[in-house]
């Protein structure tokens, strides 16, 4: 366990590299860089069992910059293989500063757009590539990209590659790389499938571990027990007092539908889902990051690759009765140390689902508006529980157009 946080400009790493992250504010790392980044300097293999919003990032990026040589056409040194759209480009975004200060060029793969930029790239030579498995295979097939000069990979969010069902991918992509790389791979598990990849790809990995569960201790949960036809209304009021906020939907067509109902209400929404295309996507997230969006609307398998800085607030409005999802979802608002309010809309149908996630997960969540009283309760008379008249706000609603911070810690 670290008693204190080392600084990055104490970790080996080129001077430029500390100096940049100085512009950005950053001098001192969190527990899953300080543990990585020296083991990675030495050139061991690394497993880092880390969730979304740790820093992990940094903990690969770092390292990878300060290691690789160039590339040429068509054949990258360099490889970073994510499960989505959404996270290949942030990471290419992080990695590009570092990179460029050692003269190293960046580019993201993945579908939903065209080839030509990327073919481009490929040919006026990309030393680190950043790609999701299915758009590099192509590109692999194509012979667009020849991964036999690859000598750092790392593979992120593997439990989700293998949630997603991308493992066979990820396995014939490595498989394509020198047997001699580096290997480096992060994880909010490392058993199961997870653990066959380290098996197979690393040689004596380095293990390391920051908590893999958001940390709720530092969020407010909150229950709001609503009839069905009154869950858009309250959403709008929530977001409306807690400001920038992420709200979770079951499926594509609900998220659409709720844009279009919050914005009737005054609220400036917008959809994350796999039908759209990358640009509407890319200038959601840019919109909803420089505060123009007051609310993205997500599916879960959209939002995995949503890391946005200083969210407010999550809304469940479809509630999910998977605590893994739950856990997911609210990290959305609890990244690298921050607080936030994570509130679910229960109807009555989804009561016992609601207690269910109470019970698993440990939670005491605030609870607004009449909750339903179990069964057995009701057959022998009891009352059900005061209503709270709290109005679901506490976190003050951010000014419309106030800056919000746009640095990430990885």
């Amino acid at each position: 366990m670290l008693l204190h946080a080392p600084r990055f400009d104490s970790l080996g790493l080129p001077a430029e590299f500390a100096r940049i992250l100085q512009r950005r504010g950053l001098t001192e790392t969190l527990p899953i860089q300080a543990m990585c980044i020296p083991d990675a300097l030495a050139g061991r293999d690394v497993s880092g069992k880390a969730p979304t919003g740790s820093g992990k990032t940094l903990a690969f990026a770092l390292p990878m910059a300060a290691l690789l040589q160039k590339g040429r056409a068509k054949r990258p040194t360099g490889l970073v293989l994510a499960p989505t759209r959404e996270l290949a480009a942030q990471i290419a975004a992080e990695l590009k500063p570092l990179a460029a200060a050692r003269g190293l060029r960046v580019h993201a793969f993945y579908g939903g757009v065209g080839y030509g930029p990327q073919l481009n790239a490929l040919r006026g030579g990309v030393d680190i590539a950043v790609a999701c498995p299915g758009r590099l295979e192509d590109l692999m097939a194509g012979g667009h990209a020849i991964l036999d000069e690859v000598s750092f990979v790392v593979v992120d969010e593997a439990d989700r590659m293998a949630d997603m069902g991308f493992l066979p991918a990820v396995r014939r992509v490595l498989d394509a790389t020198r047997t001699n790389r580096q290997t480096l791979l992060f994880s909010a598990t490392l058993d199961g499938d997870v653990d066959v990849l380290v098996r197979r790809y690393q040689r004596d990995p380095v293990r390391h571990e920051v908590d893999s569960d958001v940390d709720v201790s530092l969020m407010t949960h909150r229950f709001h027990y609503v009839a069905h036809d009154e869950r858009v209304a309250t959403c709008a009021k929530i977001i409306a007092d807690t400001g920038t906020s992420i709200v979770f939907v079951r499926t594509r067509h609900g998220a659409d539908r709720l844009v279009r109902q919050l914005g009737k209400l005054g609220v400036v929404a917008a959809a994350i889902h796999g039908d759209r295309s990358q640009a509407q996507r890319d200038r959601a997230l840019h919109s909803f990051s420089k505060g123009s969006v007051e609310a993205l609307v997500a599916t879960d398998v959209a939002a995995r690759g949503i890391h946005v800085d200083d969210v407010a607030c999550v809304v469940h409005f479809d509630l999910s009765e998977d605590p893994k999802d739950y856990v997911h979802r609210a990290g959305r608002t609890a990244r690298a140390g921050a607080a936030g309010v994570s509130i679910a809309l229960v109807t009555r149908e989804q009561h016992g689902a609601a207690e269910k996630l109470r019970a698993s997960l440990a939670l005491s969540p605030e609870t607004v508006g009449d909750v339903p009283a179990p069964s057995a309760r009701q057959r022998t008379g009891t009352a059900a529980p005061a209503r709270n008249h709290s109005n679901g706000g506490g976190q003050g609603r951010r000014r419309r157009g106030a800056p919000t911070r746009s640095r990430t810690r990885g």
